[in-house]
């Protein structure tokens, strides 16, 4: 297991990942109630890509078997911002055809619409790590120019002085 660049975002990886490894072996085993939920998604889906298999059982175990690989890859740090990146595409057909509370009404909509907010949330800490040690790199490149630069003013200095 990788842990750097810092033990924060090593923990937020290892809190993050099992709802996604859990929910996607859920999907795999028993893919027929979470296929019918999305049927009317998926149909909608394939209006814009034609090419998307028919079987909604299929759709559905193949979004769980990513979110099974992504969850692990990122439980164990490898390859952190490609397994947040394919975790977030999978959380939106995930959160559109499972949690569609503007179709509900009463306490159905209610609890829907939370969970609905919770992938939300999800996919922000999913985002947010996909930015990950963008801002290291930064200080690093910030860094290593001042000190070509400080090197170099060195430099003349000794030249001046010889």
């Amino acid at each position: 297991m990788t842990f750097g660049p810092s033990l924060l975002q090593t923990a937020g990886r290892v809190f993050t990942a099992p709802i996604f490894i859990s929910g996607g072996y859920s999907a795999v085993k028993d893919p027929a109630g979470k296929a019918a939920m999305a049927e009317s998604t998926l149909d909608t889906i394939r209006e814009y890509v034609p090419g998307l298999p028919e079987d909604n059982e299929l759709l559905v175990r193949i979004n769980g078997g990513v979110q099974i690989l992504a969850g692990t890859t990122l439980l164990l740090g490898i390859k952190p911002r490609l397994s947040a990146l394919a975790l977030a595409g999978s959380l939106i057909p995930t959160t559109l055809a499972g949690h569609s509370f503007w179709e509900m009404e009463g306490g159905e909509a209610k609890a829907h619409q939370t969970q609905f907010s919770k992938n939300l949330a999800a996919f922000g800490g999913l985002l947010l790590l996909l930015d990950a040690g963008e801002n290291q790199k930064a200080i690093d490149k910030a860094a290593a120019k001042a000190a070509a630069k400080a090197a170099k003013k060195a430099e003349k200095r000794a030249l001046k002085q010889a």
